[in-house]
């Protein structure tokens, strides 16, 4: 059976905008996020970690990583 062994989460910031109107995104990312926190759980936790920032939530994203072997 495949076994999570590693969850991280990833926010990423829209810090300002380059000479082509594009977002200029930055990440801050949280290693060691327990593996049984939902989706929600993170959802909720990036959210109020981006109240606080300075500049404004683009995305939250959650890597999940298996051993297969």
């Amino acid at each position: 059976m495949d076994a999570l062994n590693q969850s991280r989460l990833t926010l990423q910031f829209i810090v300002g905008t380059n000479e082509f109107g594009e977002d200029i995104v930055r990440n801050k990312s949280f290693n060691n996020v327990k593996a049984t926190a939902t989706d929600e759980q993170l959802q909720s936790i990036a959210q109020d970690l981006a109240s606080i920032q300075q500049h404004g939530l683009k995305t939250a994203i959650r890597n999940n990583t298996i051993h297969l072997l």
